[in-house]
């Protein structure tokens, strides 16, 4: 029986709160998302590593270098459990697949490299990735690239003749007596 499918996010609790919408239309434009419900699940992402971190603080050393590890080949720039903790959504949204397109100039805004990559324009290494939210880890950043195919019709050059002019007969009027 496949398991039940739950939301990955949860919504604010304060609906209408003039400083949050601000904060949240400013990371819209700045990684050209499609909406807000991707900033909020940037942010329940992060909640959970920040969860995680706080069960490690009582763990061993070795638990707590293994979790390091693993948030540093996702790309977070963590060195301690504190930095863990000190995550923002920002530093998820930085390792979106679209935002990496755009920072490696493979696009020119952000909502270029989203509509790159949703159209399967995008692959890392063979495989074709068509979902702009995809976590890219550290050794697949220098894999990506794009597979657009121009199309161009070939236009044959056809030579210009040059017209000749004909010359035209003068028409003298004959005068009758």
């Amino acid at each position: 029986m496949p398991k039940r499918k739950r939301k990955k996010y949860s919504r604010p609790q304060k609906p209408f709160d003039k400083v949050r919408i601000e904060q949240e239309n400013i990371l819209r434009d700045k990684y050209g998302l499609k909406n807000k419900k991707e900033i909020w699940k940037a942010d329940a992402a992060i909640g959970r590593i920040r969860n995680l971190a706080k069960q490690l603080i009582t763990k061993s050393e070795e638990e707590k270098k293994a979790f390091v590890e693993k948030l540093k080949k996702k790309g977070l720039k963590v060195d301690s459990i504190a930095d863990a903790l000190a995550l923002d959504k920002e530093d998820w949204l930085k390792r979106r697949l679209q935002t990496l397109v755009f920072t490696k100039k493979l696009a020119r805004t952000p909502k270029q490299a989203r509509q790159l990559v949703a159209h399967k324009q995008v692959s890392i290494g063979n495989r074709t990735i068509n979902i702009p939210s995809y976590q890219v880890s550290l050794e697949q950043e220098p894999q990506i690239k794009l597979n657009i195919v121009l199309k161009t019709k070939e236009k044959k050059k056809e030579e210009i003749k040059p017209v000749k002019e004909e010359k035209k007969e003068e028409v003298k009027p004959e005068i009758i007596d």
